[in-house]
Protein backbone atom coordinates (compact mmCIF):
# COMPACT_ATOMS: atom_id res chain seq x y z
CA UNK A 1 0.00 0.00 0.00
CA UNK A 2 1.51 3.66 -0.79
CA UNK A 3 1.20 6.42 1.17
CA UNK A 4 -0.45 9.28 0.26
CA UNK A 5 0.70 12.37 0.80
CA UNK A 6 -2.41 13.21 2.63
CA UNK A 7 -1.68 10.67 5.08
CA UNK A 8 -0.02 13.46 7.42
CA UNK A 9 -3.22 15.38 7.29
CA UNK A 10 -5.89 12.44 7.80
CA UNK A 11 -3.94 11.34 11.11
CA UNK A 12 -4.15 15.02 12.39
CA UNK A 13 -7.80 15.17 11.93
CA UNK A 14 -8.40 11.59 13.62
CA UNK A 15 -6.36 13.79 16.55
CA UNK A 16 -9.11 16.53 16.38
CA UNK A 17 -12.36 14.81 16.04
CA UNK A 18 -15.99 16.16 16.73
CA UNK A 19 -18.58 15.17 19.56
CA UNK A 20 -20.65 13.76 16.37
CA UNK A 21 -17.90 12.33 14.47
CA UNK A 22 -16.52 10.27 17.26
CA UNK A 23 -19.72 9.00 18.27
CA UNK A 24 -20.12 7.98 14.16
CA UNK A 25 -17.40 6.21 14.44
CA UNK A 26 -18.11 4.26 17.82
CA UNK A 27 -20.78 2.59 15.88
CA UNK A 28 -19.23 1.85 12.73
CA UNK A 29 -15.37 0.50 13.59
CA UNK A 30 -14.30 -2.60 13.69
CA UNK A 31 -17.12 -3.81 11.40
CA UNK A 32 -19.62 -2.96 13.15
CA UNK A 33 -22.18 -2.88 10.50
CA UNK A 34 -22.59 -5.80 8.78
CA UNK A 35 -18.46 -6.70 8.86
CA UNK A 36 -18.04 -3.61 6.99
CA UNK A 37 -14.59 -2.38 8.09
CA UNK A 38 -14.95 1.39 7.49
CA UNK A 39 -12.05 3.88 8.05
CA UNK A 40 -11.96 7.54 9.60
CA UNK A 41 -10.30 10.50 8.06
CA UNK A 42 -9.03 8.62 5.04
CA UNK A 43 -7.80 10.15 1.50
CA UNK A 44 -9.74 9.68 -1.46
CA UNK A 45 -8.38 11.66 -4.59
CA UNK A 46 -7.51 14.59 -3.35
CA UNK A 47 -9.70 14.66 -0.12
CA UNK A 48 -10.27 13.54 3.25
CA UNK A 49 -13.51 11.83 3.54
CA UNK A 50 -15.05 11.93 7.46
CA UNK A 51 -15.21 7.79 6.85
CA UNK A 52 -14.71 5.80 3.68
CA UNK A 53 -15.78 1.93 3.46
CA UNK A 54 -13.20 0.75 0.81
CA UNK A 55 -15.02 -2.33 -0.44
CA UNK A 56 -18.39 -0.18 -1.10
CA UNK A 57 -16.48 2.80 -2.43
CA UNK A 58 -19.13 5.08 0.09
CA UNK A 59 -17.67 8.15 1.96
CA UNK A 60 -19.55 9.44 4.20
CA UNK A 61 -19.42 13.16 5.55
CA UNK A 62 -20.78 14.41 8.87
CA UNK A 63 -21.27 17.89 8.11
CA UNK A 64 -21.60 20.63 11.17
CA UNK A 65 -23.49 23.92 10.90
CA UNK A 66 -20.57 25.49 8.87
CA UNK A 67 -21.69 23.69 5.95
CA UNK A 68 -25.05 25.40 5.83
CA UNK A 69 -22.63 28.59 4.57
CA UNK A 70 -23.44 29.31 0.50
CA UNK A 71 -19.70 29.19 0.18
CA UNK A 72 -19.19 26.06 1.80
CA UNK A 73 -22.79 24.21 0.34
CA UNK A 74 -20.85 25.63 -3.07
CA UNK A 75 -17.18 23.87 -2.48
CA UNK A 76 -18.90 20.91 -0.48
CA UNK A 77 -20.49 20.51 -3.83
CA UNK A 78 -17.74 20.31 -6.31
CA UNK A 79 -15.82 18.24 -3.74
CA UNK A 80 -18.38 16.09 -3.98
CA UNK A 81 -18.99 15.66 -8.00
CA UNK A 82 -15.10 15.28 -7.90
CA UNK A 83 -14.91 11.76 -5.48
CA UNK A 84 -18.25 10.38 -6.94
CA UNK A 85 -15.95 11.15 -10.39
CA UNK A 86 -13.58 8.65 -8.75
CA UNK A 87 -16.62 5.92 -8.56
CA UNK A 88 -17.28 6.55 -5.10
CA UNK A 89 -20.70 7.07 -3.85
CA UNK A 90 -20.49 9.90 -0.65
CA UNK A 91 -23.34 10.29 1.30
CA UNK A 92 -23.90 13.39 3.71
CA UNK A 93 -25.39 13.31 7.40
CA UNK A 94 -25.91 16.74 9.23
CA UNK A 95 -24.06 16.56 12.73
CA UNK A 96 -27.74 16.99 14.46
CA UNK A 97 -28.17 13.87 12.61
CA UNK A 98 -25.27 11.95 13.70
CA UNK A 99 -26.23 12.29 16.88
CA UNK A 100 -29.70 12.08 17.48
CA UNK A 101 -30.43 8.96 14.65
CA UNK A 102 -26.96 7.19 14.05
CA UNK A 103 -28.64 4.86 13.16
CA UNK A 104 -29.62 6.29 9.69
CA UNK A 105 -25.97 6.25 8.61
CA UNK A 106 -26.10 2.45 9.50
CA UNK A 107 -28.80 1.67 7.48
CA UNK A 108 -27.44 3.86 4.17
CA UNK A 109 -24.20 1.70 4.02
CA UNK A 110 -26.71 -1.51 4.76
CA UNK A 111 -28.59 -0.48 1.55
CA UNK A 112 -26.06 0.87 -0.53
CA UNK A 113 -24.10 -2.35 0.16
CA UNK A 114 -27.71 -4.05 -0.88
CA UNK A 115 -27.87 -1.25 -3.97
CA UNK A 116 -24.86 -3.30 -4.96
CA UNK A 117 -25.86 -6.71 -4.61
CA UNK A 118 -23.88 -7.33 -1.50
Amino acid sequence: MTTSRLTPRARSLRRTVGLAEARVWARLRGGAVDGWKVRRQHPVGPFVVDFACLPLMLAIEIDGGVHDCDDVVTRDHARQVEIESLGWTVIRFSNDQALGEPWRIEDAIRAHAQALGL
